[in-house]
């Protein structure tokens, strides 16, 4: 009987020891930090995948620069936690898909990590860049997908017009059927240099059914604009890039055997254009020649021919038709000298469409005759390049006699030759006046300043800061005395600053419950003083308990890491991350009045 319990005794200490070892053994497992890459070497159309896997959770993770590439995707997180036969397994990740910049050999440098207080790295790794490769067995990515489907188009109406002929632009995106365009932004939108440019309005962005390259697509027109070339030549069209958010099907079903599909943003552009824009031809052109390029039609008219002295008629020239007509100037009428003239007012009626312009622009001119007599308004010559023809046109308007029936009658030589832009200066009454002998003048007096309203103003006002300085002080001193308050206040900017990451990533749930675990540990970790090691739930029950915290506050807290990590793998709305960002600012706050 004795030896039996002897044996059981010893069994019983071998167990502990072994339990004892074990525990320890995984207190004292080694940290490993390191970056896989998805390939060594790749073509300059592939993509690379690198990502940074941890066995222990770790604070203020630093990538490298990735030299020679472009991040399109990341950093993405994801962590998977296991126990194994009593045995707990812990993987953390970060990953980012690249793009390469150019041909070539290139280093993956090393990222950093802190755990445990210590501070890790990873082993740089180089990878060749070759030329562009075929891959059309390799595993398609939401990102190639999305390459495939979405497609920028500028669609050019002429590529050799003429100097100052219209040249429509439409700026057409072309997405199949097979993804979904949620939103889009313009990233870099073209400048024209060399053009006169007029943008047309999209008002609504409708979807309709085309084909690109032969097959179906749907196309909505994003921007339309209408360019007058001013130099001729080649000259470059600036491509406009977007960013275009889009849902992208993957293989993956739901619960209810719907397709899942993914998010993701692509950076797509319309592409340079050249155009070659001919010069206008040189043989024909009219002397008076302007600019105008177009078809029009061109007209003067006078809103009266028979009127009296010093009465006024309104003389229009105008044009119109399709064409230029912002770009040219109107001709200008020659008048007689004893005709007043006004400068002219300009008018204009253009609506620019998807052709070029289409209007009329007109001068109004206001004349006042001072003389009785007839005026004749010679014919005005208005010249044109039309390119549909490809030849010059003028057109001349009718002669205007305007007849003066009643007034004053002018000498012979004032009604003869055109005018000179001088005025004629019309008697209207008596033109001098005798100096005044009784000016009825009056003395200067100086005003005093003993006795004046600035005298009596700097008199008083001691008197009445007096009160104000004393009010002024005892409100601060009451503020500086209430204790209460000031730890409330400090604590509210305590909990501003742990949550400010989390706020500025409210509707972005994963990176939104990352940014608020971070500033809970943060918040512990500074002013409790202990490492991220010791982030168990236990242990911070625990020490917030021998703090004499409320216990409804600690369960709070507790509630809220809970949350962080059931984001992760469960779908949070975005009221759920308002309402847990707001309960750990309240959290944050009343832990800071009691520690």
């Amino acid at each position: 009987m004795k030896l039996l319990k002897s044996n059981i005794l010893l069994f019983l200490g071998m167990f502990l020891l072994v339990g004892v070892h074990s525990h320890a053994q995984d207190e004292t497992e080694g940290v490993e930090f390191t970056m896989n890459l998805s390939k060594q070497e790749l073509g300059v159309n592939e993509r690379l995948r690198v990502d940074f896997t941890m066995n222990k959770d770790g604070d203020n993770f630093k990538p490298p620069q990735f030299e020679g590439f472009n991040v399109v995707m990341g950093p993405s997180q994801s962590i998977s936690s296991s126990w194994i036969n009593g045995k707990r397994s812990f993987s953390k990740t970060y990953t980012y898909i690249l793009v390469p910049t150019a041909r070539g050999s290139f280093t993956i440098n090393q990222a950093t990590i802190e755990i445990e207080g210590q501070t890790y790295k990873t082993t740089p790794q180089k990878v060749e860049v070759t030329a562009a490769v075929d891959k059309p067995n390799s595993q398609k990515t939401v990102d190639d997908v999305a390459d495939e489907n979405l497609h920028l188009v500028a669609e050019v109406s002429k590529g050799n017009p003429y100097m100052n002929e219209a040249v429509t632009v439409i700026y057409k995106l072309y997405v199949s059927p097979n993804v979904s365009v949620t939103n889009y932004r313009p990233l870099d939108n073209p400048t024209y240099n060399n053009f006169w440019s007029q943008d047309i309005p999209v008002t609504k962005h409708t979807a309709q059914n085309g084909t690109y390259q032969g097959k179906p697509y749907r196309y909505v027109v994003l921007k339309r604009v209408v360019l007058y070339p001013q130099k001729s030549g080649q000259l470059n069209i600036e491509p406009l890039s977007l960013e275009i958010f889009v849902d992208v099907p993957t293989n993956r079903r739901d619960f209810f055997g719907g397709r899942i599909y993914t998010s993701t943003s692509k950076t797509v552009s319309a592409g340079s254009r050249t155009i070659n824009v001919k010069p206008l031809p040189e043989a024909g052109k009219p002397a008076g020649f302007s600019g105008a390029v177009g078809d029009f039609d061109f007209s003067v008219t006078t809103s009266k021919t028979q009127l009296n002295a010093s009465e006024s008629l309104q003389a229009k020239v105008e044009v119109s038709g399709k064409g230029n007509l912002k770009l040219f100037q109107l001709p200008e009428p020659e008048l007689p000298s004893s005709l007043e003239v006004y400068d002219p007012e300009y008018e204009e009626s253009i609506n620019t469409y998807s052709s070029g312009m289409e209007g009329k622009v007109s001068n109004n001119y206001t004349i006042v005759p001072s003389f009785r007599g007839k005026y004749p308004i010679p014919s005005i010559s208005f010249s044109f390049f039309n390119p549909g023809t490809g030849k010059y046109e003028t057109i001349s308007s009718e002669e205007i006699n305007i007849e003066v029936v009643e007034g004053p009658t002018a000498s012979s030589g004032t009604l003869a030759g055109p005018s000179s832009n001088k005025q004629v200066v019309v008697p209207t009454g008596d033109q001098f006046h005798f100096i005044n002998i009784n000016p009825n003048l009056s003395a200067i007096t100086s005003e005093r300043f003993f006795g004046s309203n600035l005298f009596f103003i700097l008199l008083f006002a001691p008197l009445v800061l007096i009160p104000i300085a004393i009010f002024t002080f005892k409100k601060r001193e009451a503020i500086a005395s209430d204790v209460v308050g000031n730890k409330i206040k400090r604590a509210n900017r305590l909990a501003r600053k742990y949550l400010s990451t989390a706020k500025k990533e409210l509707g972005n749930k994963e990176a939104f419950y990352v940014a608020l675990e971070k500033g809970l540990h943060n918040y512990l970790k500074a002013k409790l003083h202990i490492e991220t090691s010791e982030f168990s739930k236990d242990k911070i029950t625990s020490i917030l308990s021998e703090k004499n915290v409320n216990n409804s506050d600690i369960q709070g807290f507790i509630s809220l890491l809970t949350s962080c990590e059931m984001a992760r793998y469960s779908p949070f709305s975005n009221v759920q991350m308002q309402q847990d960002y707001e309960k750990a600012s309240e959290i944050i706050s009343n832990l800071d009045k009691q520690l």
